[in-house]
């Protein structure tokens, strides 16, 4: 069962335009990321799947690997998808789907992502989840919040702050969604065919075609966080974590 890393990265974005080669202290972010994913015990080829002529340069400027992809992937996992179907991966072949704004990604999240692989056997997709400590956090709905249940499969993805406490009687702990996830590539396949579903245009989280579609998402809780770099004042918020975390 190998396992396979593939950043989906594009050049266009609303919010900030060309981040994916945005610098950070001479490095850009998608090598940044590249850079950490490389690091995971668990993990053994890394790839960025791209659209962009410009970043395919870029990668393979820094030695890296990359694979063209079409410009017509409406989403990162049918990037992901079609880079799969491109590396002739295996049906059983663990594919992680790492987000290319995530630069100070520690590598023990992806060991916490992949390790359910070899000791659940049929599990077909994972994903990670944070205990949040921050009240911004579970306020914000650019931090997606996930509940699960006692096996650790999960229930629902919100932007919205999830459970609510009616009462406001008991300590509530919340947990925020860390956004990369790894499948098999046969599920992986089939989850870009499903139909996009109708929380998941509400939400606009994709994850939540999984769910309503029947299928099950295994749910870690790691105790590593990954902030994500939404927009260009995100990029200095990281720069004093930067040297920390790497």
């Amino acid at each position: 069962m190998k396992v396979t890393a593939i950043i989906p990265s594009r050049y266009e974005s609303k919010r900030f335009p060309g981040k994916a080669l945005a610098d950070i202290e001479g490095k850009t972010m998608v090598q940044r990321v590249y850079e950490q994913a490389q690091k995971s015990d668990l993990i053994d080829s890394v790839y960025v799947a791209t659209d962009s002529d410009a970043i395919q340069t870029a990668i393979q400027e820094m030695g890296g690997n990359v694979v063209l992809t079409s410009k017509n992937c409406s989403s990162g996992t049918d990037r992901v998808a079609e880079a799969a179907r491109t590396l002739k991966l295996g049906d059983n072949d663990i594919v992680v789907n790492i987000q290319g704004d995530q630069p100070l990604l520690p590598p023990e999240c992806l060991n916490d992502l992949v390790q359910p692989f070899f000791t659940s056997p049929g599990l077909a997709m994972a994903t990670l989840a944070h205990a949040i400590t921050d009240e911004k956090e579970i306020n914000d709905p650019n931090n997606v919040k996930v509940i699960f249940d006692g096996a650790g499969f999960a229930i629902y993805f919100s932007r919205a702050r999830i459970p609510f406490s009616r009462d406001n009687t008991k300590t509530v702990q919340y947990y925020k969604h860390i956004g990369i996830y790894a499948y098999t590539n046969s599920f992986l396949q089939e989850f870009s065919h499903l139909p996009h579903s109708i929380l998941e245009h509400i939400e606009k989280l994709e994850q939540l075609r999984v769910i309503e579609s029947g299928h099950k998402i295994q749910v870690t809780v790691t105790d590593y966080d990954s902030p994500s770099v939404d927009d260009p004042a995100d990029i200095q918020k990281i720069l004093p974590l930067l040297h920390v975390a790497l």
